[in-house]
């Protein structure tokens, strides 16, 4: 969730950490602060509650010494409030020394009641200051910041990535991670890390990731990666596919918004690369296609919004693999002691790779025999790195909390390998998958229609909406989970109650919900696909608009039957029944977003939320 960056090099620390942080502003954060190694040898520190602005004014009423060895730091408080006094560097070894921490401690309590007994005083209530004042002790041993590093990263417990420098030894900041992001920038005389790429693309598009229970060591000459235990480790570069340019608003009132008008190139730069002569073949899967032709079942796992991308492509996969399919959320399966075995293929769903609960299911599946295969939309990221194989979304950076763009490309990747194991396999006819793919190819142009014909019309009668307490979403079939995302994107940037339901379970419950005025969207499915799942949903339509609820229906263009039952209609583009979902989610996109912005809410930033989970 914290933003994290680190840096040596010949240039002014402050200007790389304070925009480092601020391209990482996105993973939510209540506190702000950074530490450098001035050019007179001292460690200088400063760090404030609030937005990174805060810090910023404070720096600029009070400057701090140049330097060019520096840590920062964005908090997400966990241990203690957000108060100046809890937030990152924490300072030990009589302030020469500091730490920053992403993640959980949890022997923290016996650690520090040892310190106290050694007669050490704490100026905080984080679990963080115990690993630093730790570090201290120890350095005072050893005299070696890397030696002493790796002694304390040996006793901690949970999960966690630890940044340390110490003004003895200029020009060097350690790191590691544990069931944590860290990622390395590799410069030209100058290096940094961070908790994302995003910490340093600005400077550099070559990066390595480190793995679990490794330390990093940087300095202006060079890298160096070894295990908890000392031994030396192997590294492999990647090289960032996109700059700087794609994490910046670029005149968008938000990035939200951005990222909506971003949801057509999401889809085809993840179908690009993967479609040879009308059949969908992943480089990716190279090597995987024998244990794929043995698969018996797949369980899809995820959280949130990539949860109901899992659900919306389970559908797909069980029909052009014949393969039964479950979805389950992460946070819940491995509690349950699921049955695996090697016959059974894990799908997880993340857009950063580090959701914690989905990393410790993905373990989980691997431990009990299970092929792992992960979808994921950042390089060098975990769970790519834990799994026996990864489907790249290619989705670009996606800085807003709420999912827009990755969902689709989620849904995209997960329909490609519904394709490509359905074609390994042997079960679904060529002509029939040929036709799947042009509808697949199809679908950008027809999101972007929809952003070029509907989005004013949405916008506007969404703000007239402003003041309304409660939405509610009703779809079927693959349109059901399209449902769930919808009511999730309202809650998560209106802060208005929204739920989610299968429209057959209307008449079973929900329906004494519907009272007049109540907003009701209800996704309506192709009569072409389904003509009796086409008349059960209208004849849903008519049960809530007898009860006075307000209708909004996502239709297709030229849906003769739903017209007389709409308060409001929103046209999608025509597609086949699996396809229909990457265009009815663009308009409830565009609706919560404009909701949240009428009034006055901050979109990108949800309150109580962060872009990536990476506690448990």
């Amino acid at each position: 969730m914290c933003g994290i960056v680190g840096y040596v090099g010949p240039r002014d620390s402050q200007a790389i950490l304070l925009s480092g942080l601020a391209r990482l502003e996105y993973r939510g954060y209540d506190s702000a602060g950074i530490a450098v190694i001035d050019a007179e040898g001292d460690l200088d520190m400063r760090k404030r509650a609030g937005k990174l602005q805060v810090l910023r004014d404070d720096l600029s009423a009070h400057p701090m010494p140049d330097g060019t060895t520096g840590i920062g730091h964005t908090r997400w408080a966990t241990h203690g409030g957000p108060t100046d006094a809890n937030a990152h560097p924490h300072l030990a070894d009589e302030d020469k020394l500091a730490v920053i921490h992403n993640g959980i401690i949890e022997n923290f309590a016996e650690l520090k009641a040892e310190l106290l007994s050694l007669g050490y005083t704490f100026r905080s209530e984080t679990d963080t200051e115990v690993a630093a004042v730790l570090l201290g002790h120890e350095y005072q041993a050893s005299r070696d910041l890397v030696a002493a590093f790796r002694s304390v990263v040996s006793r901690l417990e949970g999960a966690f990535t630890l940044l340390a420098m110490h003004q003895d030894e200029p020009g060097l900041v350690v790191g590691a991670r544990r069931n944590s992001p860290l990622v390395i920038g590799l410069g030209e005389g100058e290096n940094f890390l961070g908790s994302d790429v995003a910490a340093f693309v600005e400077h550099t598009r070559s990066a390595l990731a480190i793995g679990q229970d490794e330390i990093v060591a940087i300095t202006p000459a060079g890298v160096t990666v070894t295990d908890f235990a000392g031994a030396p480790v192997e590294v492999e570069p990647f090289e960032v596919v996109w700059d700087a340019s794609a994490a910046e608003k670029g005149g968008w009132s938000s990035f939200m918004a951005k990222e909506v008008s971003e949801e057509p190139e999401a889809v085809a730069n993840t179908i690009r690369g993967r479609v040879q002569d009308g059949q969908v073949v992943i480089p990716e899967l190279d090597g995987f296609d024998d244990l794929l032709t043995g698969i018996r079942r797949i369980i899809v796992i995820a959280c949130g919004t990539a949860a109901y991308a899992g659900q919306t492509g389970a559908y797909a996969i069980e029909q052009w693999t014949r393969v039964p399919v479950s979805v389950e959320l992460a946070h819940e399966f491995r509690y349950r002691d699921p049955v695996l075995d090697d016959g059974t293929l894990v799908v997880s769903i993340s857009q950063s790779g580090e959701t914690m609960d989905t990393l410790m299911a993905v373990k989980y599946a691997r431990e009990r025999g299970a092929k792992t295969l992960s979808i994921c939309n950042t390089q060098g990221a975990t769970i790519p790195r834990e799994s026996d194989a990864v489907i790249y979304t290619h989705a670009g950076p996606e800085v807003a909390v709420a999912s827009t763009k990755a969902f689709v490309a989620q849904i995209t990747a997960l329909y490609l390998l519904a394709l490509h194991v359905g074609r390994v396999r042997g079960v679904l006819d060529a002509v029939e998958a040929a036709d799947h793919v042009r509808e697949l190819e199809a679908v950008p142009a027809k999101i972007q229609r929809i952003l070029d014909e509907e989005q004013t019309h949405i916008e506007q009668f969404s703000r007239w909406m402003a003041d309304t307490q409660s939405v509610l979403f009703l779809g079927r079939h693959v349109g059901y989970p399209i449902a769930l995302e919808g009511a999730l994107k309202l809650k998560e940037i209106s802060y208005i109650h929204a739920e989610g339901f299968a429209a057959g379970e209307l008449k079973h419950g929900p329906i004494a919900l519907i009272e007049p005025g109540q907003p009701v969207f209800v996704l309506v499915p192709s009569p072409r696909a389904s003509a009796e799942l086409h008349k059960k949903v209208v004849s849903n339509i008519q049960e809530i608009r007898a009860r006075g609820a307000r209708v909004i229906a996502v239709a297709e263009e030229g849906d003769a039957a739903v017209m007389p039952f709409a308060d409001e209609l929103l046209r999608i583009p025509l597609a086949g029944p699996f396809f229909e979902p990457l265009l009815a989610v663009v308009p409830l996109h565009i609706f919560a977003m404009g909701l949240a912005t009428a009034k006055g809410l901050d979109v990108d930033q949800p309150r109580n939320l962060a872009k990536s989970v990476t506690v448990e």
